[in-house]
């Protein structure tokens, strides 16, 4: 396995544990969720590369767009969960609360 693989499988691996264990502030899980796209990005970014494929060099920029769907929509969350619990603390917030 090259190192590239390696570093890169490590990082996606590294980023689920993060938010698997570091469950306590919303801002930290979002960031969790963030590398994991960015790692699975530059996966999907490298694999048409060393494999010579023409048919899968649209996927990372659509892999990219919903990468920034989803910050935007985890920042507007984050927003709104502070102005109405006061602090981005996970265990504080009930979803079954309106």
């Amino acid at each position: 396995m090259p190192l590239t693989h390696l570093s890169l499988y490590s990082a996606f691996t590294l980023s689920s544990l993060g938010l698997a264990f570091h469950r306590t502030h919303l801002i930290s899980a979002l960031l969790c969720l963030e590398s994991m796209m960015l790692s699975l990005y530059l996966i999907l970014s490298l694999w048409p590369i060393e494999n010579q494929a023409t048919s899968s060099t649209l996927t990372p920029v659509l892999m990219l767009a919903f990468s920034a769907c989803e910050a935007s929509t985890g920042l507007a969350m984050l927003v709104a969960s502070t102005r109405t619990h006061g602090s981005d603390h996970l265990h504080n917030l009930n979803l079954l609360q309106c």
